[in-house]
């Protein structure tokens, strides 16, 4: 039976704007994302019994059909019935490391790998712009996790430019384990709280988007100024989750506290982030925090940004 492993990297976000409300319900956004070393590991396998079958090392991970990683496979399924018919079934193995409810793309990432892993094990020849029209059919960050990188997404989060790569950086990512945040929630309370300042004309609607995306972040960016980076971090989402989950604006107080170059919270959290210079920065930091909070609860990483997406082992 032929298999595949691949390498799916979490995200985080640089940037996180919210222009307004779209047609279709959604918000409009601009945001600048980042591929990072923290990685579940994804392994595809051909199998005799017909199907789908999903496992997962997280017994809370859903193991069914309402697991992106799930959708992904039936997706390919449906687009290519010709090819589905030669085969029997697939075996998807999920070796989780990015946790569940932390604004890092982990599912997002999973459902990305399966669509590469069916490509190779069908031998489909898919493009990478391909595969990314297929992951927009199913989540706004999923086109991001197939390529990774660093990227600027408008649009839902699924138009992407493909910005100058960043490897010059480390950071600590901190999360409650047993604190996570819904992400429609994050987005249905910002629309609550300060949907009045949204725009109301399309003039005013494209002049928002447009200042947006001429951010100094990414000048910072295009510079390849790790100082600058730092200092442009923006999440509009952290108007809401903040005062709402004080746990995670104790995190960001504590990184600020100790010296980090920037820190925020990574999409609708609840992960919070420290940039570092250096490895070495990053480990001290992470000592920093496990002696401060002493918590059993909270999982600290160190890792680094990464240059790609899904990665074949």
């Amino acid at each position: 039976m032929r298999s595949y492993s691949l390498l799916a990297p979490a995200k985080i976000n640089l940037y996180l704007g919210i222009v307004g409300d779209r047609p279709d319900g959604f918000h409009e956004l601009v945001m600048v994302l980042q591929s990072i070393g923290l990685a579940d590991r994804v392994t595809i396998t051909e199998t005799t019994q017909p199907g789908i079958h999903l496992t997962c090392s997280d017994s809370e991970v859903p193991q069914d059909d309402t697991n992106l990683a799930y959708k992904a496979a039936d997706l390919i399924y449906q687009r290519f019935p010709e090819v589905a018919k030669r085969q029997s079934g697939v075996s998807i193995a999920i070796d989780k490391q990015i946790p569940m409810g932390a604004g890092l793309a982990g599912g997002s990432a999973d459902c990305a790998a399966v669509l590469v892993g069916m490509d190779l094990l069908w031998d489909l020849g898919l493009t990478q712009s391909e595969l990314q029209t297929l992951a927009a059919e199913l989540g706004s960050d999923i086109p991001f996790c197939v390529g990774g990188g660093t990227a600027l997404a408008t649009g839902r989060g699924e138009l992407l430019d493909p910005l100058p790569d960043l490897d010059n950086l480390h950071l600590v990512l901190a999360k409650y384990r047993d604190l996570p945040v819904s992400t429609p929630w994050a987005y249905q309370t910002f629309r609550r709280t300060f949907g009045t300042e949204y725009p109301t004309t399309p003039d005013a609607f494209i002049a928002k988007q447009q200042a947006l995306r001429s951010s100094q972040m990414l000048r910072a960016i295009a510079d390849r100024n790790p100082d600058a980076i730092a200092q442009h971090l923006y999440n509009d989402l952290e108007r809401v989750v903040l005062p709402e989950y004080p746990q995670v604006q104790a995190l960001r107080d504590r990184f600020e506290a100790f010296g980090a170059m920037g820190t925020m919270m990574s999409g609708s959290g609840s992960t919070v982030f420290a940039l570092c210079k250096t490895a070495s920065q990053a480990e001290g930091l992470k000592i920093q925090m496990e002696s401060a909070f002493n918590d059993p609860d909270l999982e600290l990483w160190v890792t680094q940004f990464r240059s790609t997406g899904i990665q074949i082992l």
